[in-house]
């Protein structure tokens, strides 16, 4: 997932970027308005938005509008003001959310997490080649053969997938595979890969080891 940070404060991009890095999104930012509007053109996958109303050169209210038009994308609103009309005057625009400064970066993340739930596509099949991952089923066939694999391994090969390209951090992968509460290490992970890469066979380099940060699946959609 791809989220668009919107706001003219360094200090607030910078806390929201690390907090949407460890829920394994990835990131732009942009310090003003029109900005933002240069990198939705640019980037025709962005998935969410988070925007600031009081910007230099443009503000959120005409960079929201600006965008719609480009394409529909949901937008969580950041504002330090509390007035009723600017909260009236977001929805309007068709923002999904408004958020008002000071904010729990925690509480904004459940809010994105929210949001990009109900903006999801349900896909029931992946399939790349003649592997297939059959996502309600829970099973993984290559060349029309079911590959057995435990429960966290198609746990982590979905992650991957739903998380393709992206970087993904030995600490991502506990958090968002295990969960919050495990208590594990890097090698839990390492484990795991080794693995899943193993059963995965002729398809085993579509995880690829990132040189310092951790691991990433990598393809090239048809």
């Amino acid at each position: 997932m791809k989220i668009l940070i919107v706001d003219d404060e360094e200090l607030i991009r910078n806390v929201i970027k690390t907090y949407c890095l460890n829920e394994g999104y990835s990131t732009f930012e942009a310090e003003n308005g029109i900005k933002a509007i240069d990198i939705v053109n640019e980037n025709n996958d962005i998935d969410l938005i988070i925007l600031d109303i009081m910007m230099p050169k443009m503000d959120g209210f005409e960079t929201i509008k600006k965008v719609k038009e480009i394409k529909d994308i949901p937008v969580i609103m950041l504002s330090a003001r509390k007035e009723e009309i600017d909260k009236l005057s977001s929805f309007d625009l068709g923002v999904d959310d408004y958020v008002t400064k000071p904010f729990s970066p925690k509480e904004l993340m459940a809010r994105v997490k929210a949001i990009l739930k109900r903006n999801e596509k349900i896909v029931d099949k992946y399939i790349y080649k003649t592997l297939e991952l059959d996502i309600k089923g829970r099973t993984l066939k290559i060349d029309n053969k079911i590959i057995k694999i435990t429960p966290k391994e198609y746990d982590l090969l979905t992650y991957f997938i739903n998380n393709k390209g992206v970087a993904l951090t030995r600490e991502q992968l506990l958090a968002n595979v295990w969960g919050y509460d495990f208590y594990g290490d890097d090698r839990t992970v390492d484990t795991h890969i080794k693995m899943l890469r193993h059963n995965l066979g002729q398809y085993r380099d579509l995880i690829q080891t990132v040189r310092s940060i951790g691991y990433k699946f990598s393809i090239e959609d048809k």
